[in-house]
């Protein structure tokens, strides 16, 4: 009985030695990266950034190997030795098949139908570092890898910031920014104003102003009200309202559309609040957006926006799930929540406001009007930002100009050539360059 269970506990050994090391390099050929694929692909950047986080834990695993096999060298090892050994294995081999899993996931788009809508979104988003690169050269340091898109089955976007430390990957810091779109929206351009939300996310993370931005907040709810409560709460939902907030200056008016598209649901959603949620309850959400619209000096959208909101949902506010004290100090607190955010100097930004840092200017607004009118006759002018693109096609769908189907076809057509042109062109393809 004896030499069955040595010979059981060898075999063992014997199996989790060949696993270990299997999953520490990724390549495009790894992931099915075709010749004509490589437009849309990842960078050489990304896979190495990968494979340098892959790299670490194989050092690990490889360790944890030669533990368990330097034991079974020396005296025979009891049964309970062997396992506990052979645990601590497992836990550095699951620690690189998350790894490998979730690039595995991301890098493998790049091989499918979806493909260049991706890196359509891949160029999106550099689109909108570059824009703060431009107007505030500086405060970026250095070269960054850019985000990288990729497709899940969630209802909503979201985000993974550059160094976040991921549940999925037990703790493992993320290398570079994830920005996950829903599977039926990535080729709806008229909707990536969602997505400009995301970025600025990533945005507010790199800038290094997220704690600044969320006490700076908490004073001033606390100071206009006294109440907190109403501070705590506010202050929850700072990285949502920012984000918000910057995707207006990202892509104007067409932004707060995409948002008010993608938060208008039937009243029992909207009217109603969850008090730890991190994002501001969607009644109020939109009322932010159009103060933002009205600061930046688009009176007569902000107030078609407002008397939107108020004719799909104010008839229903007596039955609102919402606390009546965020209710009543909602329109007073509003402006000095966008105030805050958007306008205010912030040390993490060389004393410049939001505002400065990520300019719309009406000019901007202007040449996105015409955009649109040219996205109906089935080209984009030159020129024109990719993030004011994603507003063209919005306002073509609410103007009428032209199909979903001619948008869509015509946007990410465009996009995908300026990714291709920027992939090739250096300090673009692989970073976000100084």
């Amino acid at each position: 009985m004896a030499d069955a269970l040595q010979q059981f506990l060898r075999a063992k050994v014997q199996s989790i030695t060949f696993r270990a090391g299997r999953l520490s390099r990724l390549t495009p050929q790894d992931v099915g990266i075709r010749p004509r694929d490589v437009p849309y692909a990842p960078s050489a950047a990304h896979f190495a950034a990968a494979n340098a986080r892959l790299g670490e834990i194989d050092r690990d695993v490889r360790r944890a190997l030669s533990r368990l096999n330097g034991r079974l060298r020396d005296a025979p090892p009891t049964s309970d030795e062997v396992l506990e050994r052979n645990a601590l294995l497992e836990r550095e081999i699951d620690r690189a098949r998350r790894a490998y899993g979730l690039f595995f996931d991301v890098f493998s788009q790049r091989g499918t139908r979806f493909a260049p809508a991706l890196a359509a979104c891949d160029a999106i988003a550099v689109d909108c570092f570059q824009a703060v690169r431009k107007a505030a050269p500086g405060l970026l340091h250095g070269p960054m890898l850019k985000p990288v898109t990729y497709l899940e089955h969630g209802f909503s976007p979201a985000t993974f910031r550059r160094g976040v430390l991921l549940s999925r990957l037990l703790g493992e810091r993320n290398p570079f920014p994830l920005i996950r779109v829903p599977y039926e929206r990535v080729e709806a351009p008229w909707g990536m104003g969602v997505i400009l939300h995301e970025i600025g996310h990533n945005l507010q993370a790199d800038l290094g102003i997220w704690q600044e931005t969320q006490v700076a907040l908490q004073r001033r709810v606390l100071h206009a009200t006294g109440n907190p409560w109403l501070t705590r709460l506010w202050g929850r939902w700072h990285k949502e309202i920012f984000a918000d907030l910057i995707a207006c200056l990202l892509g104007g008016p067409a932004s707060v559309h995409s948002m008010k598209d993608f938060l208008a649901y039937p009243p029992s959603r909207v009217l109603t609040f969850h008090p730890l949620s991190a994002h501001p309850t969607p009644f109020l959400r939109v009322f932010i957006q159009a103060e933002m619209l009205r600061r930046m000096g688009f009176l007569r959208r902000a107030r078609d926006v407002r008397d939107n909101w108020n004719r799909l949902y104010r008839a229903r506010l007596p039955g609102a799930r919402i606390p009546r004290l965020l209710l009543c100090t909602a329109a007073r607190l509003i402006p000095h929540v966008v105030d805050e955010i958007a306008f205010q100097p912030r040390r993490g930004l060389a004393q410049r406001a939001l505002v400065d840092v990520v300019p719309f200017w009406p000019s901007d607004q202007e040449r996105i009007d015409r955009a649109a009118e040219s996205l109906a006759r089935g080209h984009i002018p030159p020129g024109v930002p990719p993030r004011h693109v994603v507003s063209a096609s919005r306002e073509a769908l609410e103007r009428r100009l032209a199909s979903p189907e001619h948008i869509s076809r015509t946007v990410l057509n465009h996009l995908v050539k300026l990714g291709v042109r920027d992939a090739r062109t250096p300090g673009l393809g692989v970073t976000l360059a100084a």
